[in-house]
């Protein structure tokens, strides 16, 4: 036994817990602790030491809370490491607490949701005490409280805080393998490097190995399945040269919501030889469980290709998982590290000095890969609730909704407004070899071959991804002498169409009916611009995604012709929420409270760049100035039924949804609504909001229909203008006037 539980520590896991033991008995250290330690450091052995460390030097009056996230039963397998690592020690979990009440030297391991999932029983009264009396008596018993949130990143929601708050702990370690750095804690971080020298993870992982610049692909997912199976047996015959009874496991990671692409999947492993029925296939997905051996984690396990989604991202160890195969679409930087993890950590906890071995390897064409990992890097914001003040909880307004039994012009009517939008801006006329010419020339994408760039190299660290440069092309030749298949090139295309309807709210069958009807050989010649084949009409469709979404949003961003007065949205009474949560930069410097905001403790930490545009900080501070005659000012929400929001209608008479930024009361009981919007800068227009003229008609006929105060807002050399008049693009025209004239 050394350090007083059943396990030898590396040398960088007894640092770390000499660190943590360091900083909670240093009285000016900070409450909260934040450790960042890679997926495979071995955390839970980390904390259990610790907790030993702990009680057994420091205060044995203590009684430690461990949380974990709700998916994977993670702090059931927590509670059985520290059963076997500490049998000494007291463990229980969340209803043995409820029954027994939180002694000194427990532990208990508590399952996230059931504390915070809505419905929970756990925390109402019952005949057992609930949650808050049970941690009231450890208080008056003289317990002190510890609290340890596992898997950070998947805690820390605006929930927990109530639940946390109630411990009153002497401390809180917060523990993830994608913590962010924060001023306001302590903070230190598990070198990456160090668990790879111990031997716990792998040396390094491979994104597409056997990729080469300029690679024809027939198709994505059964390349990349070809490539992933070929590198699992070579894995595998290896293993078995030296003897070992391990397994390699294919993850194979799908995007929300595809069904179909599961389908095809295993039709593919179908014919490679790997079905449910044999055994050699496992699903693990939120809503489908299917043939999960019991062993599956085990390193001889039967299944060589698990299907997955999110659900197993995290709390899941499976040291036999090698290989990734990841599908399209981007997901957040979390997910992405978190489900890296899963496939870094080694199966007998060392290296085999064999790079084939020693190294994992992830296979993917998601484009979006390092884009989504670069895009969360620097959101190391927080968020608070918020609780609104007396004053501001009698104010109502009258709120439109959308009339969904209107749902804006039909597929004809916008099918003839893109062809004439096309038509004027490219100069088209009948002649469809002379279109294709001058569409070329605009810069779309002709022929039978998909575009497509693929990230590739070697990466010891994982943080590494994100600075990667390194990608080569790829080109998928569309045959086009036979029929398209569907699973092949099918859902790429509808992935294409996915992404253009979001630009105009229509269904994907009807956006697909008009590009066919536009650019495809067949039917009905009437607004035919070019004539392709099926399969050039694919390949131009998904190589010309983002322009042919471009073209239908500058459709719909045309002013809209009034026939939706026609139209009568529904009407709802608005009152400013009770409690709210924003956003909050704990890094503000001079941090000083506003006291117009309808919120108690709001401050300019709410009000900063990292969550703020540069004009709504501008006009929050312009409300705290002392000359101004503001009883107070609200900052509406961007999306929700709870929020204030007004009905716009675009250039196909289909109806959105607008939230005008800040709601302002004067002192003399006049009510503002006002839109900030990006500026200029440079004589660069910032605004990139294609609907503000759509929005401003909208927002001027609400404004005079219930006797309101208005303006759009913007900034320009620092200062504000205002517009509440005529619309108009250029901040030079008359119509914007300083802020100060108006408001």
């Amino acid at each position: 036994m050394v350090n007083g539980i059943n396990i030898n520590l590396f040398d960088f896991q007894e640092k770390a817990v000499i660190k943590l033991m360091d900083i909670v008995t240093d009285s000016r250290s900070k409450q909260t602790v934040i450790v960042k330690s890679p997926t495979g450091s071995g955390k839970t052995i980390i904390l259990i030491d610790f907790i030993e460390e702990y009680l057994t030097k420091i205060n044995s009056r203590t009684a430690f809370i461990w949380l974990c996230p709700g998916k994977g039963d993670l702090e059931e397998q927590s509670r059985q490491k520290m059963c076997k690592f500490a049998p000494h020690r007291y463990t229980q979990n969340l209803f043995d607490a409820l029954q027994n009440g939180f002694d000194a030297e427990s532990t208990t391991f508590i399952n996230w949701e059931l504390v915070t999932k809505k419905g929970n029983t756990a925390i109402r009264d019952s005949e057992r005490k609930n949650l808050f009396d049970r941690i009231a008596e450890a208080h008056r018993a003289g317990t002190e409280f510890i609290v340890i949130i596992d898997e950070e990143h998947s805690n820390n929601t605006a929930k927990a805080k109530a639940i946390i708050d109630a411990f009153s702990a002497k401390n809180i370690i917060r523990v993830s393998a994608t913590a962010v750095e924060n001023k306001r804690y302590e903070y230190f971080e598990i070198d990456e490097v160090d668990v790879i020298n111990a031997g716990l993870i792998t040396k390094a992982l491979y994104v597409n190995e056997g990729l080469v610049d300029g690679m024809e692909i027939a198709n994505d997912y059964e390349c990349l399945l070809d490539l992933a199976d070929a590198k699992r047996k070579a894995i595998a015959a290896r293993y078995k040269e030296l003897g070992k009874a391990i397994r390699p496991l294919v993850l194979i990671q799908f995007p929300n919501g595809q069904p179909e692409t599961i389908r095809a999947v295993e039709v593919k492993l179908e014919g490679m030889g790997y079905t449910y029925d044999n055994g050699m296939v496992s699903i693990w997905m939120s809503e489908d469980k299917r043939d999960l051996p019991d062993n599956l984690t085990e390193n001889d396990a039967t299944p060589v290709f698990l299907l997955m989604k999110q659900a197993i991202s995290t709390g899941w160890d499976c040291p036999r998982a090698k290989i990734l195969v990841k599908l399209r679409e981007g997901m957040n930087e979390g997910f992405e590290i978190q489900t890296i993890g899963r496939i870094r950590r080694m199966p007998e906890a060392k290296h085999y000095e064999d790079d084939l071995l020693d190294f994992c390897y992830v296979y993917t064409f998601d484009e979006k890969y390092k884009a989504g990992l670069l895009s969360s890097i620097d959101r190391a914001y927080e968020t608070r609730r918020l609780f609104l003040k007396d004053k501001c909880k009698t104010f109502t307004l009258q709120k439109e909704i959308r009339d969904m039994d209107f749902d804006g012009l039909g597929e004809r009517e916008v099918l003839i407004k893109i062809h004439e939008a096309l038509v004027a801006k490219y100069h088209l006329g009948s002649d469809k070899k002379q279109n294709q010419m001058l569409l070329a020339d605009a810069g779309y994408i002709f022929g039978a071959e998909i575009h497509g760039q693929a990230l590739q190299g070697e990466f010891v660290r994982t943080s590494a991804l994100t600075e990667s440069h390194n990608y080569i092309t790829t080109h998928k030749r569309v045959d086009t002498h036979k029929h398209v298949d569907t699973h092949k090139h099918g859902m790429q295309l509808m992935h294409s169409i996915d992404a253009i309807k979001s630009s105009i709210g229509m269904a994907q069958n009807k956006v697909k009916t008009i590009l066919e009807r536009l650019f495809r050989k067949g039917g009905n010649p009437g607004r035919k611009l070019i004539a392709l084949e099926t399969a050039e009409f694919y390949a131009f469709v998904i190589n010309n995604q983002h322009k042919l979404k471009e073209e239908f949003r500058e459709v719909t961003s045309q002013m809209a012709i009034q026939m939706s007065m026609q139209l009568h949205p529904k009407k709802s009474a608005f009152h400013i929420p009770e409690q709210d949560f924003f956003r909050y930069d704990p890094n503000v410097k001079n941090e000083v409270e506003y006291l117009s905001n309808a919120y108690h403790e709001y401050t300019s930490g709410f009000a900063t760049s990292l969550v703020r545009s540069t004009c709504e900080m501008l006009f929050e501070q312009y409300c705290e100035r002392p000359d101004n005659d503001i009883e107070w000012v609200y900052k509406n929400g961007d999306t929700g039924q709870q929020y204030f929001s007004i009905v716009y209608v675009d250039g196909i008479q289909k109806q959105w949804l607008f939230y005008a930024d800040y709601i302002v009361m004067k002192k003399d009981g006049t009510v503002w609504v006002i839109e900030t919007k990006g500026g200029e800068f440079k004589g660069q227009d910032k605004n990139i909001d294609r609907q503000i003229e759509n929005k401003f008609n909208a927002f001027k006929a609400y404004a005079a229909k219930h006797n309101l105060h208005w303006g759009f807002v913007r900034d320009k050399d620092n200062q504000l203008y205002i517009n509440n008049t005529e619309f108009a693009a250029d901040m030079a025209d008359k119509p914007w006037v300083p802020l100060t004239q108006e408001f």
